[in-house]
């Protein structure tokens, strides 16, 4: 639009130079012509600035238009932290049929803490959780304090955390012997470890004493046993009352 006001304006000029050119070499030319041209040039200059678009976002961007300052280093480096920044708590769990699984995802939801769910190599069938028959795998792992059931997915690195929960089911009065792989193949120092279990009835017992005996670091809490279908506001009174 702006170059096609131009090119009018351009050639309004030129009519004007040409009537201007030919009153001079010529009597008979009218004067009011050229004072007609003048008129509608300056008509024609006030319709081209009328014009003009009156949004920024509208008109040529100037090529020395500076742009917004960027974020400073600082500014930038807070952000990136931010974002980056780890949970120090961490809830580690090994649930064979969901119940832990469960308490401990809602630990975690309360806590803002990171979750990592141990997995046996070998997964455990309803016949081996059969409590009732002196021959389950169960039943036999549980009579041999030695037994160490290997774990199919231990990666995690607990460098990073300062508070470590570590969940499991109560079999015969105990921590599953996977939880014994677990804490002696991992260093606790400087970490504060809380055992929790879940539990038809059986209560927390020695289980996490016996852990942190095997841990051989890290400072243990008593923890607790939790029901099974603990609300996230009873999972902030229990931890509230370690404290």
């Amino acid at each position: 639009m702006k170059r096609i006001v131009l090119s009018m304006l351009a050639a309004v000029c030129m009519l004007a130079f040409t009537a201007c050119g030919s009153a001079d070499s010529s009597s008979s030319a009218p004067k009011e012509s050229q004072t007609e041209a003048v008129s509608q040039t300056e008509t024609a200059l006030q319709q081209s600035q009328a014009e003009q678009p009156s949004d920024p976002s509208e008109a040529e961007v100037s090529e020395d238009k500076q742009s917004a300052p960027d974020k400073t280093e600082e500014q930038s480096q807070a952000e990136a932290d931010s974002e980056s920044k780890a949970s120090d708590t961490i809830v580690i769990y090994f649930s064979a049929t969901g119940t832990t699984k469960g308490v401990a995802e809602r630990i975690a939801a309360v806590t803002g803490a990171d979750i990592f769910e141990l997995i046996p190599a070998e997964p455990y069938s309803d016949a081996d959780l059969d409590w009732h028959d002196d021959k389950s795998r169960t039943t036999i792992e549980m009579n041999d304090p030695a037994v160490r059931p290997a774990i199919a997915n231990d990666t995690v690195d607990l460098s990073g955390y300062t508070t470590v929960y570590i969940g499991y089911p109560i079999w015969w009065g105990d921590a599953p012997r996977i939880m014994s792989t677990f804490v002696e193949a991992h260093s606790f120092d400087g970490k504060t470890v809380i055992p929790f279990c879940t539990s038809g009835s059986s209560p927390i017992g020695r289980s996490g004493e016996n852990l942190a005996s095997q841990a051989g670091s890290g400072s243990w809490l008593a923890g607790g046993r939790l029901d099974a279908g603990i609300s996230e506001s009873d999972i902030q009174a229990w931890i509230n009352e370690m404290k």
